[in-house]
């Protein structure tokens, strides 16, 4: 079978929903002193409740903004609950060949923590095995998008919840477009003739792509239409049956991604090596304005990031798709051990870190999209035709726990196999091969 992606996937993940930079799985073990002691487990020794995550508590005065609003939103719940939080932290060095997601599936299967931070194929494999608590009673839960319930419940039950909900898309140079007399793209069709132009103008690479994201062109075609034709649950009750094939959904991106590099809009063998925002196309060429068009997550356009304070006009689309601009979303999301030793004390903790008021202080300090239906992000004016495409509830999930099939890891593991020469017809089989397996798992 081939594996989920894990340490560098779920490096990006976390660092997209928690705000967004790569490998952040470093630190150590850390707690604080309780603020109060209201709550007790004997005399007068405070709860604590243990938090696997893949980031330590940080210093107020932390330049890091996504740590330091997390951490505040656990501020929050250790003075109203009087409790601690304390974090256990992953650090691959302690862990050495194991990745972050096998030493989440490893303590949670162990009732090591009481709250867990998981990505998607962590929070289907614990879900599937009724190791994670249902939350959709929590007062937190009434607030939350649609999008966030579709994308972590398992077998009917609400399993996780984030605490941002992640946008990809595409970053453009619409100064370059301007110059030539190009708009900005919709269909698969105007995306094609966008890069033709771009070419023709002496851009020889219009896209700057990296190992990690050019799935994100297959999901906005693959399932515009099952996130968008208001029949989701019956299309993926039949995907998990076997009665639809991932394969069927998916050929069209994936043979998209194959015009984009047989014609040299994208560079493959570049793409197969590069890290995000690194390498020839990414990072500096497109900051330079080198480079027209890179695609990577919300978080990377905001002031001091990635591509933060650019000199020319950017925006932030959807991907091309046959509903037009398409959103392409993920998330992470905060789980309680369904046999923790402090099982409601973490829920009680679970109920103040996504209630809107720590959901207001986190997008605030942040910039993102909210779980919560109740808050909007002021964004900056390049993300606003992405942001106008979720408030519409116009998106495709990359991240769907109610798939058996887990979704971004595997593609992008498959699209990496069509970086290195594999046919589509190739890359097809892998995704039929990895249904078949789950199917048979049930």
């Amino acid at each position: 079978m081939r594996k989920p992606l894990k340490t560098a996937r779920a490096a990006a993940a976390f660092a997209a929903a928690a705000a967004l930079t790569l490998a952040l799985f470093t630190g150590c073990s850390s707690s604080q002193e309780p603020a109060k002691n209201l709550a007790t487990q004997s005399g007068n020794q405070a709860t604590s409740v243990s938090f696997f995550s893949p980031m330590e508590k940080v210093s107020a005065d932390s330049e890091n903004t996504a740590r330091t609003a997390s951490d505040l939103t656990i501020a929050m719940a250790e003075e109203q609950l009087g409790l601690t939080v304390s974090y256990q932290t992953y650090t691959a060095e302690n862990y050495q060949d194991k990745t972050y997601d096998d030493v989440c599936l490893e303590r949670a299967r162990n009732n090591r923590d009481d709250m867990y931070l998981l990505n998607t194929d962590t929070i289907v494999a614990l879900g599937k095995e009724g190791k994670l608590a249902d939350l959709s009673q929590l007062d937190c839960a009434k607030n939350l998008r649609e999008v966030v319930k579709t994308a972590n419940t398992v077998n009917g039950k609400l399993v996780a919840i984030p605490q941002e909900v992640v946008a990809y898309g595409l970053f453009v140079n619409a100064d370059i477009f301007k110059q030539c007399n190009l708009s900005m793209p919709n269909t698969p069709e105007e995306f094609l003739e966008c890069c033709r132009v771009l070419k023709e103008n002496g851009y020889d690479t219009p896209i700057g792509a990296n190992r990690w994201w050019l799935e994100t062109f297959v999901f906005a075609q693959a399932y515009a239409d099952l996130y968008n034709g208001g029949n989701v649950e019956a299309e993926v009750d039949a995907l998990n049956s076997g009665e639809a094939k991932y394969s069927d959904y998916m050929r069209g991106g994936f043979e998209f991604l194959k015009t984009l590099i047989d014609a040299g809009y994208i560079d493959a063998e570049n793409a197969l090596v590069s890290e995000a925002f690194e390498g020839k196309g990414e990072g500096a060429d497109f900051m330079a304005g080198e480079c027209p068009i890179v695609m990577a997550y919300w978080g990377a356009a905001n002031t001091d990031t990635a591509y933060g304070n650019p000199s020319f006009n950017l925006q932030v689309i959807g991907f091309p798709s046959s509903h037009g601009q398409m959103p392409v979303l993920s998330m992470t999301g905060f789980a309680v051990g369904e046999e923790s030793a402090n099982k409601e004390e973490a829920l009680e903790v679970m109920d103040v870190i996504l209630s809107d008021e720590a959901l207001q202080l986190y997008t605030e300090t942040n910039r993102v999209i909210s779980p919560s239906k109740n808050i909007q992000v002021d964004c900056i004016d390049a993300l606003k035709p992405l942001n106008q495409k979720v408030e519409e509830e116009v998106y495709v999930l990359a991240s769907n726990a109610s798939m058996n099939v887990e979704q971004w890891g595997n593609v992008c593991l498959i699209v990496r196999d069509l970086l290195g020469g594999a046919s589509v017809d190739e890359c097809m089989a892998a995704l039929d091969a990895l249904q078949a397996e789950a199917i048979a798992a049930k």
